[in-house]
């Protein structure tokens, strides 16, 4: 990296007498690095350690410590008075989902599309190769929902009774409403099993979102505690990928939100008056509140190709870097 590391975007106007975290949770490691005014601080240590029970936090701890003079007891909530932004990445969804870590889930998806993120878009590396092997799936059960619409077709004849238009403008016939009585059948035997995250997708959602905001209404009144809806997660044209962001959102969100819980919980209150930003996988800042399992899964690498690149990528020479972990 060029010396001095250069003062990151934004850091330099919250204030000298404040401090600006940068955090990198990382599996193995935690890397904190920390501007106070002109100076530069930075800090590594095991993410995972007997005598600390969060790692982010410790370094924040050992960080003031530093800078203050003054002891920080691990015992106590950290004083946030002399904190202007913390800013983190973290691996934390990424192992979940590489180490299949995250939680039960169940999937609801429309009769008769069972197998839909089973078999995929049939892309695959070697057309030739006769032994295909599909990748796993993160759901544990499906749930057929009895519900259907369409796409009004020019020159077709109605196949529903009701046509009404969707959020993109489309017009959308409900050929089958959806059978409320019987999902939520389906839906408490998964619950009284142990389940309790759901991910919801069904055709057409990305424009006719009302069958499934009834779908998570049911769920959230039985008690499921994720519940991932891909009208509302990813609302996009091609069912396959938001049926699978659906899943991985609802599969990975609740370890996000544990992970966040033990993180904040060593604060004192004036941690919700802070700014708290988590990378997201696109490279892009999300606050603490927004930010969920889909969007955490390429946290902590994105967060690195945007580290080198703004520390280690010459403007003017335009030379190209290669970054390492």
């Amino acid at each position: 990296w060029p010396s001095p590391i250069p003062t990151l975007p934004g850091v330099s106007k919250m204030g000298d007498d404040k401090l600006c975290f940068s955090i990198d949770r990382g599996g193995t490691f935690t890397d904190v690095f920390c501007q106070h005014g002109s100076e530069q601080h930075v800090l590594k240590l095991l993410s995972v350690d007997p005598a600390y029970p969060d790692a982010p936090r410790e370094g924040i701890r050992r960080m003031l410590e530093k800078v203050t003079g003054k002891p920080h007891p691990r015992e106590k909530l950290l004083d946030t008075s002399r904190i202007a932004s913390i800013r983190m990445g973290t691996t934390v969804a990424t192992n979940a989902l590489l180490e299949r870590r995250g939680d039960r889930c169940a999937y609801v998806t429309t009769r008769g599309f069972a197998d839909l993120l089973h078999i995929g878009n049939q892309s695959r590396p070697d057309i030739f190769d006769l032994e295909v092997k599909c990748p796993g799936v993160l759901y544990e059960r499906v749930i057929e929902a009895e519900e259907r619409v369409a796409l009004v077709q020019e020159d077709s004849s109605p196949l529903g009774s009701e046509v009404v238009v969707g959020v993109t403008g489309e017009a959308v016939e409900v050929v089958t409403p959806l059978d409320v009585t019987a999902l939520r059948e389906a839906l408490q035997r998964c619950f009284d099993d142990g389940i309790r995250a759901v991910a919801v997708m069904f055709l057409h959602a990305y424009t006719f979102r009302r069958h499934e905001e009834q779908a998570g209404a049911l769920c959230r009144e039985i008690g499921f505690e994720q519940v991932s809806l891909s009208s509302e997660v990813m609302p996009m044209v091609k069912a396959v990928p938001r049926g699978l962001t659906s899943c991985a959102d609802a599969y990975l969100t609740p370890s996000i939100q544990r992970y966040l819980t033990t993180f904040k919980v060593g604060f004192d209150d004036g941690l919700k008056d802070l700014e708290l930003l988590f990378m997201q996988s696109d490279g892009g800042l999300v606050s603490v509140d927004r930010f969920n399992g889909f969007r955490a899964i390429l946290s902590g690498p994105a967060g690195g190709v945007v580290g080198y690149a703004v520390t280690a990528y010459d403007e003017a020479g335009h030379q190209p870097v290669i970054g390492f972990d």
